[in-house]
């Protein structure tokens, strides 16, 4: 007999009454999350073992109150117990709290702090336990004050453009009471401060207050990432992180030609709404808390987009349609800057997008404090490294002609290597030229 459910973020399985106070460690990580349920009696792969019913009750009387006084602040569980056919299970369960971060009483704030990250109970980190602290108090740290930073750090041209845009809204004044309300500042002891919204939004000089808070894209040659064939940083404001970081990213892929009479239509390799979705979740949703730049690395196979910062919700949810918004201030401005239609749809979006293009599916890591999104390329050669002539040759999987701007186009080649490669082609008795000028065309030999 196995158990309804799965291992997750929100349930863990122990096949006996642990000895150590690893439920401890586990109550905890689900009190600093959404809550979750510990279950004795069933093994990892989901089978119902049982406990001895004598076990069951001892442990019943003591659980709910070692729990009670290990943590602070204080943790009530729910524990009770539930008969499955002849065998007896028992269960744990805790609620998110509301006082969060949570820890273990004996060994203190820093070492006592525990989350939940996928199947796994960790220790926290300060960047973690920051964040816990925030979240109890209803804020995010984007809309945190930067206290060296003044009012005047904040662009005013781009404050005027963006208000001229909002979606749905009429024009409007810029006040300092606007700005409180967007939490661009906030005001303490009298004084104004940009917060870190603010900055990363509308800053002037981004880069000298949140040095890492910036986009790192390299194409690399092949699988591996051992050669890099181009490499820029992006250190705008983040409206100009997602624009230009998704111009690299596009330009950097490749293009199947269909052609059909004298039309040719361009489809890109991979869906474009999923980069353009998943560089949107790393900008709005990743932790800036955590000094380190987003990085994505285009390879031959695959796209990867690397972001600081773990899921602020399970990623079950997320697959649902659900979802947790960890930069409240950053999040509202791309809503009303209409980069954002729907909240909850940008994961739907992604692996919908790539089962109607029939791809495999992407793969998501919610690593121990970052995010991982690796979107596999149809491409030309994906799975292996081809050279620019074999490339060449790929695009007559969809074409019958080409030309050598439809090839420049496709590989992002410089017109003289890509009329070498295609006069070296014809040499070698793989295609054969017809026409002359501009009217010269490519065809595979027979």
């Amino acid at each position: 007999m196995y158990y309804t459910e799965q291992e997750s973020q929100s349930l863990e399985f122990k096949s006996d009454i642990p000895q150590n106070e690893q439920i401890l460690k586990t109550a905890i990580g689900f009190c600093n999350g959404s809550g979750g349920r510990i279950v004795l009696g069933v093994a990892k792969d989901g089978t119902i073992i049982g406990l001895e019913e004598k076990k069951v009750i001892q442990t019943m009387e003591w659980l709910e109150k070692s729990i009670y006084e290990a943590a602070t602040p204080p943790i009530v569980p729910k524990v009770l117990s539930q008969r499955l056919g002849e065998k007896v299970i028992l269960i744990v369960e805790v609620s998110g709290g509301m006082n969060k971060p949570y820890y273990r009483r004996s060994e203190g704030l820093e070492k006592g702090t525990y989350v939940r990250m996928g199947r796994s109970t960790i220790r926290a980190s300060f960047e973690m336990i920051e964040e816990l602290k925030w979240q109890s108090r209803g804020l995010s740290y984007d809309v945190m004050p930067l206290y060296q930073a003044k009012e005047e750090d904040l662009d005013q041209k781009k404050l005027l453009e963006f208000l001229k845009k909002r979606r749905n809204k009429g024009k409007i004044s810029l006040t300092t009471e606007l700005l409180k309300s967007y939490k661009l500042i906030c005001e303490e002891h009298s004084s104004i401060y940009p917060t870190v919204a603010g900055i990363l939004l509308f800053g002037k000089n981004i880069k000298y207050w949140l040095s890492e808070a910036m986009i790192i894209c390299t194409h690399f040659s092949g699988t591996s990432g051992r050669e890099a064939l181009a490499a820029r940083d992006f250190q705008g404001d983040l409206f100009e992180q997602f624009n230009e970081a998704y111009a690299f990213i596009i330009s950097r892929l490749n293009y199947a030609f269909t052609i059909r009479g004298p039309k040719r239509k361009e489809k890109l390799e991979i869906p474009e709404i999923a980069v353009r979705e998943l560089l949107l979740n790393a900008i709005i949703h990743r932790n800036y808390h955590i000094r380190a730049p987003t990085k994505i690395a285009i390879f031959d196979d695959r796209v990867e987009i690397f972001s600081p910062g773990s899921f602020p919700t399970p990623f079950q949810n997320l697959r649902l349609g659900m979802t947790d918004v960890r930069n409240l201030a950053i999040c509202n401005i791309f809503r009303e800057a209409d980069y954002i239609e729907k909240l909850g749809s940008g994961f739907l979006t992604v692996f919908e997008s790539y089962e109607k293009a029939g791809l495999p599916e992407p793969e998501i890591i919610n690593g121990e404090n970052f995010v991982k999104c690796i979107l596999p390329r149809r491409g030309f050669g994906a799975g292996k490294s081809l050279d620019d002539k074999q490339k060449i040759l790929q695009l007559f999987l969809t074409a019958d002609a080409l030309s050598v701007s439809d090839v420049i186009q496709a590989l992002r080649l410089p017109r003289s290597t890509a009329s070498r490669h295609l006069v070296t082609l014809v040499r070698e008795g793989k295609l054969v030229r017809r026409g002359i000028g501009k009217g010269t065309k490519y065809f595979l030999a027979k």
